[in-house]
């Protein structure tokens, strides 16, 4: 097996993908204390998983995503910190009038595939080109080196959120960071991309 592949494979997923940790920290922290709340968490696979289709048949000469469209990503993790926004403010809300409703239990599946999937639009332009020169057994190394990675990528990112500093500032503040850090991700996607003439 090529070290020196695998050397590359680990280097390109963490450069990649280093914002992603960030997130999952907060995904981990919204569904702490929610019986299976992790589990939804599965959608980072997911939407990695998307991503890792696409830049093969990218890289095979598919062209599914032109380049054009990539910036427009960004409008998922936008929609989705509106609408966790709207939902904290109503939860908020509703907790005031009725201090026994129970908090929310944290981001769906398809919500954290979604946002992965976005963030990670941009990654598709980096693997492309790589994935073109690779051939069939790097394309291999790379998609189990990738997904081998996400593994430790959801570890760090449950780590992250299980600490007792970091879990009490999540729990206090998640719901109120994740709309943040999500509107802020749509927006800088949005905005790297030069969408809308941005």
């Amino acid at each position: 097996m090529d070290l020196g592949l695998i050397a590359l494979a680990v280097g390109m997923f963490a450069a990649t993908n280093v914002d992603d940790i960030v997130i999952l920290a907060m995904f981990f922290g919204q569904t702490a204390g929610h019986r299976g709340g992790a589990v939804r968490v599965v959608g980072q696979y997911l939407g990695f998983a998307a991503i890792l289709v696409i830049s093969i048949l990218g890289a095979l000469g598919a062209g599914l995503l032109p380049a054009t469209v990539i910036p427009y990503l960004g409008l998922l993790p936008l929609a989705l910190g509106i609408r966790s926004a709207w939902h904290a403010w109503r939860e908020r809300r509703d907790t005031a009038d009725d201090e026994s409703v129970a908090p929310g239990n944290g981001p769906a599946v398809l919500a954290v595939a979604a946002v992965t999937f976005a963030n990670g639009g941009d990654n598709i332009g980096v693997y492309v080109p790589v994935f073109t020169t690779a051939g069939t057994s790097g394309l291999l190394v790379f998609a189990v080196v990738f997904l081998a990675l996400v593994a430790v990528w959801c570890a760090a990112g449950r780590f992250f959120a299980t600490r007792p500093i970091i879990a009490r500032a999540l729990s206090r503040w998640g719901h109120i960071l994740l709309p943040i850090v999500l509107i802020g991700l749509g927006l800088l996607i949005l905005i790297e991309g030069n969408a809308f003439g941005v």
